[in-house]
């Protein structure tokens, strides 16, 4: 680690949790979010100017005046602009070292396999329903901890599916593929600005967790936000023996 980044990450490194062992791990790690909206945007501005040193952004749409309501890796003099490359430059203003690579593409099962070999985490900060199942099934195929958000008008969700882990269940154990809820939108129903800052800031916090070995993850829980009073709820989750995606599968073993 040089000087100057003893100096850049000291807050970090201050912290017993993570000190310069696992600031050294956050350099050496690599990222994927999935989405560079509402989620995507403070999750990859907080990896960024938390060091990780490869950041992957996936995402196929261009920057529209109503994203900027609450999409703040964008500005109005991008607007037109693919978001993954309006996210790479708001991470390069904050951290010009953190390696930033982009596709303009929506995340599919040959894209994510070829993605997800070397990763060290996944967020899925995407919007429709059929998209979170192909990344959590590429997340078990290969064994990558998975970061998921949600939120749609004042409510919102969030998790960390870990197969690495016996009894952690997946996304699909949670939320069954063949019982898939109808498709809610921000552009139909409305999100409060803040709760998608909220929710992607988690997302990065429970990343970032995992990559520097700073204390247990939220691995079988979900936290459930009602943002029109500010109330958390937490539930308890576990591995469905009969789960479509994860049965069978041997828990994967940990790289830490």
């Amino acid at each position: 680690m040089t000087d100057e980044q003893l100096l850049r990450y000291s807050r970090h490194i201050l912290l017993d949790e993570i000190g310069i062992e696992g600031q050294q791990r956050l350099l050496e790690a690599r990222a994927v979010v999935i989405g560079a909206g509402g989620l995507g945007s403070p999750a990859a501005l907080y990896l960024g100017s938390a060091g990780v040193g490869e950041l992957v952004l996936v995402d196929d749409d261009e920057v529209d005046l109503t994203n900027l309501q609450r999409q703040i890796a964008h500005s109005l003099e991008r607007v037109g602009q693919a978001k993954v490359e309006s996210a790479r430059q708001a991470v390069h203003a904050l951290n010009p070292e953190v390696q930033v690579r982009t596709f303009r593409r929506r995340a599919d099962a040959a894209l994510l396999d070829e993605l997800l070999p070397g990763t060290d985490v996944v967020l899925d900060c995407s919007d429709n329903y059929a998209t979170r199942q192909l990344i959590n099934a590429a997340c078990v195929r290969h064994g990558v901890p998975l970061v998921s958000g949600a939120a749609i008008r004042f409510d919102a969700q969030v998790s960390v599916f870990d197969t690495r882990q016996q009894d952690s269940p997946c996304y699909a154990c949670v939320f069954a593929p063949d019982t898939a809820p109808e498709e809610t939108r921000c552009s139909t129903l409305g999100v409060f600005s803040p709760l998608v800052g909220i929710i992607g800031s988690l997302q990065a916090a429970e990343a970032l967790k995992l990559l520097s070995g700073a204390g247990p993850s939220l691995a079988g829980r979900l936290l459930m936000l009602d943002a029109r009073a500010m109330e958390w709820n937490q539930m308890r989750l576990s591995r469905q023996p009969g789960c479509s995606v994860c049965a069978g599968r041997p828990p994967w073993p940990r790289a830490d």
